[in-house]
């Protein structure tokens, strides 16, 4: 027999020696799984982020608009070259106020949507598994359509500023700037011209947000599978957002051009009478006409504008100590 000794009083209590004085072990309950919280940024990074990009592309903007709208054919460089030698370097920038004002209302809206309606799917059903891709494909559509109706005006007087080259003089709009553009419209032509070829920018807008938002997260998943790069670097953004960037050119060129053709009417003209004659003349290519300097500005404007948006996110973790 052994003894065993209590310390509150002088009690020997005796243990049958066979007996083990082994700790009980007591099991515990399995620990809930920890539900990831995704990250909130400002809802103005993406035009931010959109508007710096545009500052940089915006000279092959203004080709692929004069491109779609030119009535005759001419490659991307003859365009440029032509524009430098009839309105200098500075011609290049024509409607820069514009395209920033776009920026600043359509990719704002867009952006801040897309990521609103993704985080509000990820805390509320996909808590602990990745989004469906055809929840995240409808998402980005919506969030699409709601910026290209919020740049709607922006992008008319972009169009009008930017194709003024192929008008005959007394024909031109002259807008010195975005703003004088707005208004004039709305004195000379009423609010409602403001969403002159809404339609096709609304459709080419949806297409737009799903091919290259969507397309970029699809890629950077895709590539990290792969193994040969690493979350958050350089190389893997770069990589995710030019692939991103040749998709959506490819998609959103059959409404780019409409629009485009659309909205570089006068007054209560349809531009229907023009798209149909373009249809029989050229055939269903017009509908791709101005790729080239699509992707050559669509391609690095999406590079730029996503790693931007990733850099700023990172910028606003860093403020936040996270």
């Amino acid at each position: 027999m052994s003894k065993s000794t209590a310390s509150s009083s002088n009690t020997t209590v005796l243990v049958p020696s066979h007996i083990k004085t082994s700790a009980v072990s007591v099991e515990q309950p399995p620990a809930k799984p920890v539900q990831k919280t995704p990250n909130v940024y400002p809802f103005w990074l993406g035009g931010v982020a959109s508007s710096i990009a545009v500052c940089f592309t915006h000279p092959l903007d203004l080709a692929r608009v004069r491109l779609q709208n030119s009535p005759t054919k001419m490659s991307t460089g003859q365009l440029i070259c032509s524009t430098i030698a009839g309105e200098g370097v500075r011609g290049l920038y024509i409607g820069l106020s514009a395209s920033i004002l776009r920026q600043m209302t359509y990719s704002l809206t867009r952006f801040a949507a897309y990521e609103e309606m993704k985080n509000y799917v990820q805390r509320t059903r996909f808590t602990d598994k990745p989004i469906p891709m055809w929840i995240t494909i409808s998402a980005a559509s919506l969030a699409g359509a709601a910026g290209g109706i919020a740049g709607n005006p922006a992008d008319l007087v972009l169009v009008r500023m930017t194709s003024d080259l192929f008008r005959e003089p007394s024909q031109r709009f002259q807008y010195r700037n975005c703003f004088d553009g707005v208004m004039r419209i709305i004195k000379d032509e009423g609010v409602r011209a403001l969403f002159r070829g809404w339609q096709p920018n609304t459709v080419r807008a949806a297409l737009m947000n799903a091919s290259q938002l969507a397309s970029y997260d699809f890629f950077k998943d895709l590539l990290l599978s792969t193994g040969l790069f690493t979350n958050g670097t350089l190389a893997h953004y770069l990589t995710s957002s030019l692939l991103a960037g040749t998709v959506a050119t490819t998609i959103t060129s059959p409404a780019d051009v409409v629009r485009s053709r659309l909205m570089n009417v006068r007054g209560t003209e349809s531009g229907v009478p023009q798209l149909l004659n373009a249809m029989r003349s050229e055939g269903p290519m017009f509908l791709f006409r101005g790729w080239v300097p699509s992707w050559m500005r669509l391609a690095p404007q999406t590079v730029i504008v996503l790693t931007l948006l990733e850099e700023l996110r990172h910028l606003v973790d860093y403020c936040r100590g996270t």
